[in-house]
This record gives structure tokens, C-alpha cells and sequence, in this order.
């Protein structure tokens, strides 16, 4: 976007996607808890959808998913992913067509409407200034999840400054190991640019989302995680 419709942008912006994003959420929340409580995860994940979508929309945010035919929407994955923005999230959750769970850190389990809404889609929240804890918060979850919820990790740990992809945490490709479920590495491509960590400047534009091969993992393998998670950041890497 040129300088001169980054200007115009800015009344659109303030006046109509921040109120409009803030609104949608607490709505949404609202009934995500009702629902997710009455009925089940799986029917709350459809609002989350529904609330990812309207999300890019307004914006406005094109979403580009490449890679389609490398995994099945029906089936499990643990999906290790970069993270660029707070952008990854409506875009991963809204356009790639899995059930997804993400994990999270605790904080975000204590914003009213948000916190409560996330815990009945079944999301998982670690504390990552104690990493006992969090594997404790993740084991604990493993034993609640449906036979087609993914979970997703951002494997760094957190949002990139500068859009590289950071070294990798283990805790995703244990949980993979443990649960005997495949990895799906993607790649987030531009989010960087639609919007900078820790800033509103939001952009609207064009994110890609990269879906690799899968990658299948066993308990018995975890001699070889080290290199297996190097090979995941080098896939993931490879798309940007």
C-alpha cells in the first residue's frame, strides 16, 4: 500500500475495523461460552470460524492457502507454524478447514469474554515462565481432545521482531511423539507486513499460508528430536 491510501486507511481503520473486530469478539465470545458449554467443542469451533473470517474481511485481508492437497481437513494434525503477527491467528483458524486447538499463554486466559470463550473451544494454556507447568497444562489436555482436533503450536514461542523464523521450541514435537500424531509445518508468509508485532498499524494486503508434507513422528524416535525439529524450522524457513 502506497503512502498516500495508508493515509486514507487510517479513519477506516480506527473508525470501523478496531470497533467492528472489538464487537464481533465480544459477541461471538459470548456465544461461543453458551454453546460450547451446552453443546460441545466442536460446535463453539464453528463460531470461531465464523469470527476469523469476519475478521479478515473487514480488514480487508486476503488469505492465499497453497499446499491444499498435503493434508486431510478430517484427520488430526499437530501443526507447527511461524508467527509473524496477531493477524496468524483469525487467518490460520478461519481458512485452512481443520478443528483447530491452539496453545496459548495463561494471560490470555484471563481477558474477559476472549479467556472463557477460548477455554470451551478447548484450548490449551501454558505458562511459559514455567516450563514444568506448561507440560503439565499440555498433558492435561491431551486426554480432552477429540479424535479430529489439531493443535496448533507456534513453535518459537512468540512473534518474530523482524519476520525470520526463530529457533524452534520442544514442546510441540514432543506432544507429536507422545500423541502419535503427524506434524503439519506452515509457513506464514507477509503477515509481518499486515501487521508489525506489538503495534496497531494494521495493513490491508495479501498473507500466503504455505502447508508442507506432513511429517510422522513416534515415541520411539525421540533420540532423533533435535534433528527433527531442525528439519521442520528448515521447511518452514524454506517457503519465506
Amino acid at each position: 500500500m502506497n503512502a498516500f491510501l495508508k493515509i486514507v486507511y487510517q479513519p477506516y481503520k480506527w473508525l470501523v475495523v478496531i470497533p467492528f473486530v472489538l464487537f464481533v469478539t465480544l459477541l461471538l465470545g459470548l456465544i461461543c461460552i453458551v454453546v460450547g458449554f451446552v453443546f460441545s467443542q466442536n460446535a463453539a469451533d464453528i463460531l470461531a470460524v465464523t469470527w476469523s473470517r469476519l475478521c479478515c474481511a473487514i480488514a480487508p485481508l486476503r488469505v492465499i492457502i497453497r499446499g491444499k492437497k498435503n493434508y486431510n481437513r478430517h484427520h488430526a494434525y499437530v501443526v507447527v507454524a511461524n508467527h509473524q503477527s496477531m493477524a496468524d491467528i483469525p487467518m490460520i483458524h478461519g481458512f485452512i478447514g481443520l478443528k483447530i486447538k491452539w496453545v496459548m499463554k495463561k494471560q490470555l486466559g484471563e481477558v474477559p469474554v476472549f479467556g472463557p470463550a477460548c477455554h470451551q473451544l478447548g484450548c490449551i494454556f501454558v505458562d511459559r515462565a514455567n516450563p514444568g507447568t506448561a507440560i503439565k497444562s499440555i498433558e492435561t489436555a491431551k486426554g480432552k481432545l477429540s479424535k479430529k482436533s489439531s493443535v496448533l503450536f507456534f513453535a518459537e514461542g512468540t512473534r518474530s521482531r523482524d519476520g525470520k523464523v526463530m529457533p524452534f521450541k520442544k514442546g510441540a514435537f514432543i506432544f507429536a511423539m507422545e500423541t502419535g500424531l503427524p506434524i503439519l509445518p506452515i509457513t506464514v508468509k507477509n503477515s509481518f507486513k499486515i501487521l508489525p508485532p506489538d503495534s496497531l498499524d494494521l495493513t490491508p494486503g495479501s498473507v500466503d499460508i504455505i502447508v508442507h508434507h506432513p511429517i510422522y513422528v513416534a515415541a520411539h524416535e525421540m533420540d532423533r528430536l533435535d534433528e527433527i525439529m531442525k528439519n521442520t524450522r528448515r521447511t518452514i524457513s524454506s517457503a519465506l
